[in-house]
């Protein structure tokens, strides 16, 4: 067996004999002795010329390459009885759900405790949303099995590649359900229509081993003896007693951070970043990024990623979404929220991305833990207001934002609700207004034509973080005031998407298997 790398066009990349004769080419091989070949990473360079970098596993024939590291990984969960220690995971999104599956590798019982509702019935809710215009508070885009990467697409890239393994969530992904391909990009994607099925059946594995699930669960305290905490205390009453507690509550469960305040446990501000969803035609971005080529059979529709320092304060894009829908993701009413996602075809005509100015505590004044939290709803509540005092969605031309004047038309838009036209530079505090027009002069100097009359501003971005931090101990990873509760994941303020959630889920069920008594 061999690896090589190589770069092949798109169209050497796509056909099948090309990229056959092109990896036997540079392996230095005649085509008729190549035997398996397997692919094992790629990336699309469209700096110049559009070309994908690839590496390839190779034998000649007569030889077999070995196994893939897929093969027999449902192995590695066990079954967990009732005399094994109880770890109750608050929250089942990225964070939670890998944790509950880390728990049945090291022989530890998780209970999954979840405000909203499975999948299935979450579809009904989200879609709901959308054509009554009405919020279910617990079960929501945000709220809900599979927790807000659920329906926001499924990105599954990462910078966080130091704190784990990566391609073992990969894997995890692969093994539930998810495309092989996702272990090949380096910006892999699963797609909003695929990843509910894929969680559900990451519920079934946790199910099948021993573990719990409770929906419509909602923590409404701890159960503290001795600094240390044994339980979760539940909205309805109830007392659920856990050696250990997993706290991934997610970046939205605002209730969590008001518990802690009231109870006069540690809290932190947390700079995070708010802005619009910018959409444009999906061809046109294919246009910009691909160097005139197109729109190709041979190439996805392209994405962009972009960052630039302006009026003072970090802007940049998020959570990119080629090919892609803007959705209302608020979770309570008198909340206005945007948010974008993409199916795994991304066959939308529309590309969007947040387009987000960071925000710190400098910006809105004040040291109190919550000021930032509070910064974030005041935004909210403004766009809600603009849009009518409904989840319809302020919107305004990019050319208008840049001229401060309201759009007096409004071209089609992807978004799930009805857009109200609105004047963006005035509706948004004007340091972000003024930040976010210096950088898209910035980013049309990157990308030629990315400010055109064709690209809508849609408010309001302002999930991209949680703008509090759950603190918690380097090296234990437990909360400095109450022993055995593991802030995790995006709420707590340690992650920043579905890897690194996921990640960090892995990481506290390994520090909480660490302070166990040894058993023989």
């Amino acid at each position: 067996m061999k690896q090589l790398q190589i770069d092949l066009t798109p169209e050497e990349y796509h056909e099948a004999g090309l990229r056959r004769r092109a990896v036997a080419r540079a392996a230095g091989m005649a085509e008729g002795d190549l035997g398996e070949v397997r692919e094992v990473r790629r990336t699309l360079d469209c700096r110049r010329k559009p070309l994908y970098h690839t590496t390839f596993e190779l034998c000649a024939v007569g030889e077999q390459l070995p196994p893939d590291e897929v093969q027999g990984w449902m192995d590695r969960y066990r079954h967990v009885g009732a005399e094994a220690p109880r770890v109750a995971i608050v929250g089942a999104g990225p964070a939670g759900l890998f944790a509950a599956l880390r728990c049945l590798e090291l022989s530890l019982r998780p209970l999954v405790l979840e405000r909203g509702k499975p999948v299935e019935e979450r579809r009904r809710d989200v879609a709901t949303l959308a054509r009554e215009k009405r919020v279910d508070p617990e079960s929501n885009w945000c709220f809900g099995e599979g927790g807000a990467g659920t329906y926001s697409d499924g990105k599954l890239y990462t910078r966080s590649t130091k704190r784990g393994d990566v391609g073992a969530v990969l894997r995890t992904f692969v093994a539930h359900g998810a495309d092989p391909a996702i272990t090949l990009d380096a910006h892999a994607h699963i797609g909003t229509d695929r990843l509910s099925g894929i969680v559900a059946q990451m519920r079934h594995t946790v199910l099948e081993h021993g573990g719990e699930y409770h929906f419509g669960t909602r923590m409404a305290g701890l159960k503290v003896a001795d600094g240390r905490v044994r339980g979760v205390l539940t909205a309805d009453g109830a007392v659920v007693d856990a050696d250990a507690v997993v706290l991934a509550t997610g970046h939205s469960a605002r209730d969590i951070y008001t518990l802690f305040a009231r109870q006069g446990w540690l809290l932190e501000a947390k700079p995070f970043a708010v802005g619009v969803r910018v959409e444009h035609p999906q061809l046109l971005i294919n246009e910009i990024q691909y160097h005139g080529s197109g729109y190709s059979k041979h190439l996805p529709p392209a994405a962009y990623s972009l960052t630039t320092q302006a009026a003072g304060h970090g802007v940049f894009s998020f959570c990119m979404c080629p090919g892609g829908v803007i959705v209302p993701a608020a979770t309570a009413d008198g909340q206005q929220v945007v948010n974008g996602m993409s199916n795994s075809h991304r066959n939308s005509p529309f590309a969007n991305s947040g387009i987000a100015v960071t925000v710190g505590l400098d910006d809105v004044g004040g040291d109190d833990p919550l000021a930032l939290l509070r910064f974030q709803q005041q935004i909210e509540a403004d766009a809600f207001a603009a849009g009518g005092n409904t989840i319809n969605a302020p919107t305004q031309r990019l050319v208008d934002f840049l001229r401060g004047r309201q759009s007096s038309r409004l071209r089609k838009s992807s978004y799930l609700g009805d857009t109200v036209a609105a004047p963006l530079h005035e509706l948004l505090p004007p340091f972000v207004a003024t930040s976010m027009a210096e950088a898209f002069r910035h980013f049309d100097r990157k990308m030629r034509g990315f400010i055109t009359d064709e690209a809508l501003l849609l408010a309001v971005e302002s999930r991209t973080s949680s703008p509090v931090r759950i603190p918690r101990d380097r090296d234990t990873l437990q909360h400095p005031q109450l022993a055995s509760l593991y802030p995790c994941g995006e709420g707590a303020g340690y992650a920043g998407g579905i890897v690194s959630s996921a990640l960090d889920g892995i990481r506290c069920v390994d520090a909480i298997f660490s302070c166990l008594p040894q058993r023989p």
